[in-house]
């Protein structure tokens, strides 16, 4: 894929995924249209098709490829679906001083004065009743909706010194202006075509993702962490040509923790690899061991304004390349790192070795959890960004693509392991 097309696509992703529910069905869609299909956890001891997807409560998807070849190791990728956003409480319309308000808490961990005088709209999913049936509906309305506006300066003179905002005070939008909160009932009958019996509603920026910098080499956009990882890792794997059997994760509620039914501190992954190895008859315990895991999730580029939150010897840039993430708080080591940067000097991919301030605590990682569960090589790498966790977030729209080239080779080699020695084949 070229690197226009790839961008062109890219935003429209973005664009579409508005929260973990609406980008596991974007995610659907681009896999059904290349030859995959669904299987369920339910009814998965028989598998029939070498190219499949299963999704766990419509927020978390894995998609996997088996070789001709019968392959008996896994290359895999994992990113999140979810980004920050603000989550509607229930019973959440309330009235004020004649506005109609929605009652919201934050999802992961906000920059909170970057939601503030930016177009909102909602997303998530409705269980609608029909009868005796409770039905699971992906909603997203789409058109700007709510704003949450911010104090004006000559009511709160000390606004540009003092930032300290309150979630249960700041951060609450408005809807309209109404004195009925039936207007919000109305709105989700309206949006589900039934009666809605309780939700997982978003509120997030509903501004579209846009190309800047004298070159448009600048991307400034919504929900950058982690859809970049989401995209590239996926087209790595629907383009390449597996050696080994390839599996794409996309995890919900990275941002929260990830210790639920479908994140990726569960046995979501684990369950998958299970049943790929009773079918193809091998030991798991040992294909594990000459598996790898590459967990892709954005770190930070050096601040134009504030380089000393930078560390010394570990800065990355805008589009200088996919950043290798070495922490002490990351799962990659020197194996898996070297690993990386070979396959990225041999196929001419920009990379660069991210490092953080030992008095600065970054956060935690998809890999890090996985390993709970699935013990395999593994590495931490992601695209350098600025402004992370903001309602906008800003990246070089080169790194991205360089993040795909990488995700599409690591997809086409097999592992070898020798007692001293590890090839790339």
């Amino acid at each position: 894929m070229n690197k226009n097309k790839f961008n062109k696509n890219l935003i429209e992703f973005i664009k579409k995924s508005t929260c973990s529910f609406t980008c596991v069905e974007e995610i659907k869609g681009i896999l059904n249209k290349n030859g995959y299909t669904e299987l369920f956890e339910s009814d998965f001891n028989d598998i029939k098709t070498n190219k499949f997807y299963i999704t766990r409560n419509n927020a978390s998807i894995i998609a996997v490829e088996i070789p001709e070849n019968k392959s008996d190791s896994f290359m895999i990728v994992t990113t999140h679906t979810d980004t920050p956003a603000l989550l509607l409480k229930p019973n959440c319309a309330y009235t004020k001083e004649k506005y109609l308000k929605l009652n919201v808490m934050p999802y992961g961990g906000l920059l909170n004065f970057g939601w503030i005088d930016h177009p909102l709209s909602l997303s998530g999913r409705v269980i609608v009743k029909d009868k005796d049936n409770l039905k699971s509906k992906i909603v997203d309305f789409k058109k700007p909706m709510l704003i949450i506006p911010s104090v004006a300066i000559h009511q709160k003179s000390d606004s540009n010194t003092n930032l300290k905002l309150n979630e249960q005070i700041d951060l609450q939008p408005i809807l309209t202006i109404s004195k009925d909160i039936r207007e919000f009932n109305k709105l989700l009958y309206k949006k589900s075509g039934g009666e809605v019996i309780d939700y997982d509603l978003y509120a997030y920026n509903s501004e579209e993702p846009k190309l800047l910098g004298m070159n448009n080499e600048i991307l400034v956009s919504p929900r950058i962490d982690n859809l970049t990882s989401v995209y590239s890792g996926l087209m790595g794997f629907i383009n390449s040509e597996p050696s080994c059997i390839k599996v794409f994760c996309g995890f919900d509620n990275e941002e929260i923790g990830s210790l639920t039914e479908e994140g990726a501190d569960s046995n979501f992954l684990l369950n998958v690899l299970k049943k790929i190895s009773a079918k193809l008859d091998f030991d798991l315990s040992a294909s594990l061991q000459k598996s790898f895991i590459i967990n892709s999730d954005n770190t930070h580029a050096v601040h134009p304004n504030h380089n000393e939150y930078a560390d010394d010897t570990g800065k990355v840039y805008l589009n200088e390349g996919i950043a290798i993430v070495r922490e002490s708080g990351t799962s990659t080591n020197s194996i898996s790192s070297s690993i990386i940067k070979t396959i990225c000097e041999k196929n001419n991919v920009e990379y660069q070795i991210s490092t953080a301030r030992s008095d600065i605590t970054g956060g935690s990682t998809l890999s890090g959890i996985t390993l709970r569960h699935v013990s395999i090589l593994s590495i931490d790498i992601g695209i350098p960004q600025l402004s992370m966790h903001s309602s906008v977030e800003t990246c070089g729209i080169n790194d991205i693509y360089e993040l795909y080239k990488l995700m599409y080779h690591f997809y086409e080699i097999e592992i070898v392991k020798s007692h001293r020695n590890i090839t790339l084949k």
